[in-house]
Formats: structure tokens, C-alpha cells, sequence
């Protein structure tokens, strides 16, 4: 039986079991809420446990009060997945930040759940390796958000999903159980591996406390360059050429719109040319053949413009083009679609989605990027002046319904690597059958019986 947020009967902060419990406004706000910005925020209290055995004594408090908890990261999500709405204690992992270990024989790091994306770039990088899973807010998101979230990011084209960087996982079931879960192991074939059903549940389950990260070599040197391109059935056409004739590291799509939120924030335009849609492809160094392909996509009419970097400087300034999008937008607190479909599906996508969007709306500013080479597209609807918080959300969740039902005809995902939380719940079924969503019910009541955990999100 799935347990109703109005069964929950208050506690008073006192008798949370944590050292850090926090109850002013000001905290409240501050950790009750992600990125998604759709929904207020009104946790009772926020915990901030500095060891496994302190979230493992919350959390056996919660199931003995009854109390709701909402797991949570660095909060960079954007489906609401961290927000607590009705009176739940916020579980930060900011506290818990430690890197444990580091094995050069396995290339493996073991971390606390809150240590951020770019703290173990870092580390691999000073034993000589790399930590491939990266986005833009790398200094923020923090690991157990990644794994709770299966992020993706920049790199997904050549290096997968968080999913595969994760060897062990240990974890607080939402029963109070302490669980590890592979142990770092390469090979394991001993029944049904639990670390994949943490990997992506959004907090559902239990809290994630540590995980065994494996790092890879160091790739060759990169060369980024960005394209203006004159038509939308260009971008595949493009990805294709680069693909034969380069090895990609990222494949990244925005049009003129997305583009002119950056330049408003400072940014340089790197060519004279407008166009109307632009990528950014990242590669093994390689001029001469970058150039060739260049020459080549002109010459067929592909292109209508481009630069090449020359040096890592010029490469990182054209990626803030590409990373500095979401911030660029965030005043306007956009509601934002995450999608995905197959790569051999995404020139289908685009033609019926980019219709759909012109008809239904007209006056709003819609904004599209994303890690298109592996068939995931952002698209972020920017609310018009004077349109009120609830007209708003009414008018795109009736759109995002259109866009499920289109997704649902292509074989597509309602959720690329944002996961489903509060935001995208309602669309669930575009994506997942009821019996696959009755056995997420079911799997939830095994590892979280008394439904304390993250309630509310993705299927409850």
C-alpha cells in the first residue's frame, strides 16, 4: 500500500537524530527546493548527517515516526525530484564529502555521496586518469544526485551514462537497512545486481551514502569547433559527416534563440554569420581531417558557417556557448522538457516536435539545446509577460501531454536523464506501461515499506 503524505504526523526537529538540523527560513528555503523552480518548497526541517550511521539512524527514526524524508544533493535537478512540498525533512549530503580511497590496480575512486562531479574529475586527474560523466554544473551536482539521477551530460556520445561509471554502490534502504551492493567488482554473476535498481530510482529506495567510481585513461588532446547550420535537417546530416570522419567526444545542438540568451549575458559571438540553428561537436585533435569535413559540409550546402579552436583556451570559450545556456535562461524560471529519443528517430523528432511547438505556442519563446548525437533534446519554454504561475504550468503540461503521445509513437522517453520527480509524473505513462509502473510500485514496497522515502515522486 502506498502511504499518503497526510499520514504523516509531525515531529518536532528536536527529536531528529542528526547533530546539523536546521529550521530557519532561510534554510528551508534554500534546500527544499532544486532548479525546477515549479513548485514551492515547505520541508519541516533539513537533517545534514556527517556519517553512514547517522543516516541510518534517521532513517530508522523516520519509519518509527512516520516521517517523510526527501533525499538531496547539490540540487541542480530539473524535475523537482528534490523538492519537499509538504512538510518532509530535507536529507542534505553536503556534510558527507569525503574521498575514501583510491585503488590504481582497479582505477577506482570510493567517495561519499556528497562529494560534487568535479571534486572527482579532480581527484582522477591527479592519479593520471579521467571521470568522463560531466555537465555544466559539475561544481554543484553532487555524486549521490548523479547516481539517484543516472545523469548524463556532455559526453554521454562517447563515455555512456553515470550507470556506467558506478562499480559499488552502498546505500540506506528506506527500511533502515545498510546495503552494499557489487563491491567494485569488474564481473559479479551471482543474481539480480540491486545497484542498478538505485541507479536512476530519484530517492525512492533509500539514500545513497557511498559509491565505487571507475575512472578510465586520460583521453587525447580535444578540438571543439561550432557550426551555424541553415536548416534544421542539417543537424543529423552534419552529425553523420562528423561521425565518419572524426572520433566524437560530444555532439551538442541550440538555435539562434538559445544563442541570443547567451550573447545577452556576455558571451562572444565567434562569427559574423547568423543562422538559425548551430552545433558544437568535440573530437580527438585532428586539423586537418576537421578541416577537410568542414570544407566538405560547405561545399554540399550543409554549412553556412564555423569556427575551429587552436588552442584549449579557444575550445573552452566555445563550450561556455554551449554550458552557460541554462543559466542564461534561469530568471526567467522556464518549464523545461527532457527528452530522448533513438539517434535514427531524432530527424523524425525534430520535424514533428518543431511543428508541434510553432502551433501550439505562439508568442512564447521556446528554447532549444541538447546532447542531440545521443538522441537527447532540451527543449525550455520561457513564460510570456503576464502569464500567472498556474496558466502557465496548465498551458505547457497540456503541450508536454502532445509531445508524450509523440514520444510514445517514436519509441521516445519523457525523461532523458533529468528523471521524472514532481514535474514530469503526470507523463510517466508515455513512456512506461502500467505493468511495467505496477512493478516500480512493487519494487518500492521491498526497499521502502512504510513509503518514507522522496514520496510523491515519479509514480506515487
Amino acid at each position: 500500500m502506498t502511504t499518503t503524505l497526510s499520514s504523516f504526523p509531525p515531529q518536532p526537529a528536536s527529536s531528529i537524530p542528526v547533530r546539523d538540523v536546521r529550521t530557519s527560513p532561510a534554510d528551508l528555503l534554500h534546500y527544499g527546493r532544486d532548479w525546477t523552480h515549479s513548485f514551492e518548497p515547505a520541508p519541516s526541517a533539513i537533517a545534514l548527517p556527517e556519517s553512514v550511521g547517522e543516516v541510518q539512524a534517521l532513517v530508522r527514526w523516520a519509519n518509527q515516526t512516520r516521517t517523510p524524508l526527501v533525499p538531496s544533493g547539490g540540487r541542480t535537478g530539473l524535475s523537482g525530484g528534490a523538492v519537499a512540498t509538504h512538510g518532509e525533512v530535507v536529507v542534505s549530503m553536503e556534510r558527507m564529502r569525503s574521498i575514501l580511497s583510491f585503488d590504481a590496480a582497479d582505477r577506482a575512486l570510493t567517495v561519499q555521496a556528497g562529494v560534487t562531479t568535479q571534486a572527482v574529475q579532480e581527484a582522477a586527474a591527479a592519479h593520471g586518469l579521467f571521470y568522463p560523466v560531466d555537465f555544466a554544473s559539475r561544481g554543484s551536482a553532487q555524486i549521490g544526485g548523479n547516481i539517484a539521477t543516472n545523469a548524463g551530460g556532455i559526453k554521454v556520445l562517447r563515455y555512456g551514462m553515470t550507470r556506467h561509471w558506478v562499480s559499488g554502490l552502498k546505500v540506506v534502504t528506506g527500511a533502515g537497512e545498510l546495503l552494499e551492493f557489487n563491491r567494485g567488482l569488474a564481473k559479479n554473476a551471482t543474481g539480480y545486481d540491486f545497484r542498478h535498481l538505485f541507479i536512476g530510482s530519484e530517492g525512492t529506495l533509500g539514500i545513497v551514502v557511498e559509491a565505487t567510481l571507475q575512472l578510465t585513461g586520460q583521453p587525447p588532446a580535444q578540438q571543439v569547433m561550432v557550426l551555424g547550420l541553415p536548416a534544421l535537417d542539417a543537424v543529423m546530416a552534419v552529425f553523420e559527416q562528423l561521425r565518419q570522419r572524426l572520433t566524437l567526444s560530444a555532439f551538442e545542438f541550440f538555435t539562434d534563440r538559445t544563442l541570443h540568451h547567451v550573447l545577452a549575458t556576455g558571451a562572444q559571438r565567434l562569427f559574423e554569420t547568423s543562422t538559425p540553428y548551430y552545433v558544437l561537436a568535440e573530437f580527438d585533435e585532428n586539423e586537418e581531417a576537421a578541416l577537410a569535413a568542414f570544407t566538405a559540409m560547405t561545399d554540399s550546402g550543409l554549412l553556412s558557417d564555423g569556427v575551429l579552436s587552436t588552442t584549449q583556451a579557444q575550445a573552452q570559450s566555445l563550450w561556455r556557448l554551449r554550458e552557460s545556456i541554462t543559466e542564461s535562461i534561469a530568471a526567467y524560471k522556464p518549464y523545461k522538457n527532457d527528452i530522448a529519443v533513438r539517434v535514427s528517430t531524432v530527424p523524425a523528432f525534430l520535424r514533428q516536435a518543431d511543428a508541434l511547438f510553432a502551433s501550439q505556442y505562439p508568442g512564447f519563446d521556446v528554447i532549444w539545446f541538447g546532447h542531440i548525437g545521443d538522441g537527447n533534446l532540451h527543449i525550455s519554454v520561457l513564460r510570456p509577460k503576464g502569464m500567472g504561475d498556474a496558466e502557465f504550468l496548465a498551458t505547457c503540461g497540456q503541450v508536454t501531454s502532445q509531445l508524450g503521445s509523440l514520444l510514445t509513437q517514436l519509441g521516445g522517453s519523457v525523461s532523458a536523464e533529468h528523471g521524472i520527480g514532481l514535474l514530469k509524473k503526470p507523463f510517466l505513462g508515455c513512456t512506461r506501461n502500467a505493468s511495467e509502473i505496477a512493478l516500480m510500485r512493487q519494487v518500492k514496497r521491498v526497499f521502502d515499506p512504510n513509503g518514507i522515502m522522496n514520496p510523491g515522486k515519479v509514480f506515487d
